[in-house]
C-alpha cells in the first residue's frame, strides 16, 4: 500500500527562542508515523536570526525531506502560508504555528481525520485559563462571535494556526484567496464553507509559550479586524 504523502507548512518570523525546540518535537512526532513527508519553512523576513537557523538545519539535516522559502521583506501570515501552499505536493497538507502553543502530537489526529472524508480539519482551541491567556481567550471568543454575526454563518475558531487540509478540493479556493496577513484564516475558512467543502474541528489544547512575545492589540486589532469582517461581507455580497 502507497504511503501518504504529507506536507507540513511552517510559517516563521522572529521564533529565534523557540525554533530549535519546537523543531524536534515535530521531528519527534513525524519520525512515529507511517507518512511520507515534506516539511517547507516560509520565513517571513525575521528580524532575528530565525533565517540563519533554517539554513543551518537544511544544511546539517541529510535525513528529512526540508525545504524553505524566504521572503526578501515581510508579506504577512496569509501570503507565507500560501506560498507553502503553492509549493507542497503532499495528498494532504497541514500548516501549523511553529511556536507550538498547540502541541505537534495532534497532526496523526488531524491526518486522519482530513482521510476520513473532511476537506479541512482545524484546531478548536481549549485555553489553559489564567491571567496571562485570559486577554486571549476573551479575544478569541469575542472575534468568534463578531465574525459570525456579521457573516451570518456558523463556523469555529477559525483563527488557530493548525489546520489541514485534502489538497485536491481545498487546493482551487486557496488560490483565490487575497489577503496576505492575519484575516487570511477568515477569509480561507470562509471560502471553504460557501465553497460547500466539509470542515471538522478537533478541541486542542492551547498553551501560552512563556517566552514569546505576544503581538495582540485588543483595541487596534478589534477595530482592523472589524473593518475587514465589513470589507469581506460586502465582496461576499457583490459575488451573489
Amino acid at each position: 500500500m502507497k504511503k501518504l504523502d504529507l506536507s507540513l507548512i511552517l510559517a516563521c518570523y522572529n521564533e529565534k527562542q523557540i525554533f530549535e525546540k519546537s523543531i524536534k518535537e515535530i521531528f519527534k512526532c513525524l519520525d512515529d508515523t507511517p507518512y511520507n513527508f515534506e516539511i517547507i519553512f516560509v520565513e517571513d523576513a525575521s528580524k532575528d536570526k530565525t533565517k540563519t537557523l533554517i539554513k543551518n538545519l537544511l544544511k546539517k539535516d541529510k535525513i528529512h525531506n526540508l525545504r524553505a522559502i524566504f521572503h526578501s521583506k515581510n508579506q504577512g501570515r496569509g501570503k507565507s502560508v500560501k506560498d507553502g501552499f503553492l509549493e507542497a505536493q503532499g495528498e494532504v497538507i497541514g500548516y501549523i504555528d511553529i511556536d507550538l502553543e498547540t502541541p505537534a502530537h495532534y497532526i496523526p489526529i488531524f491526518v486522519k481525520k482530513v482521510l476520513n472524508g473532511y476537506d479541512v480539519v482545524c484546531a478548536d482551541r481549549i485555553y489553559h485559563f489564567n491571567l496571562d491567556s485570559a486577554v486571549r481567550w476573551f479575544s478569541s471568543k469575542g472575534y468568534n462571535w463578531l465574525r459570525n454575526a456579521i457573516l451570518k454563518l456558523p463556523l469555529g475558531d477559525t483563527e488557530a494556526g493548525y489546520k489541514f487540509f485534502l489538497r485536491k478540493t481545498t487546493l482551487p479556493v486557496i488560490k483565490k484567496t487575497k489577503e496576505n496577513h492575519w484575516f487570511w484564516d477568515t477569509e480561507i475558512m470562509t471560502l471553504v464553507y460557501l465553497s460547500g467543502l466539509k470542515i471538522a474541528y478537533i478541541p486542542t489544547v492551547f498553551i501560552k509559550k512563556k517566552e514569546k512575545t505576544s503581538t495582540v492589540k485588543v483595541l487596534p486589532d478589534t477595530v482592523d479586524y472589524l473593518k475587514k469582517l465589513l470589507c469581506f461581507r460586502h465582496s461576499l455580497a457583490l459575488k451573489k
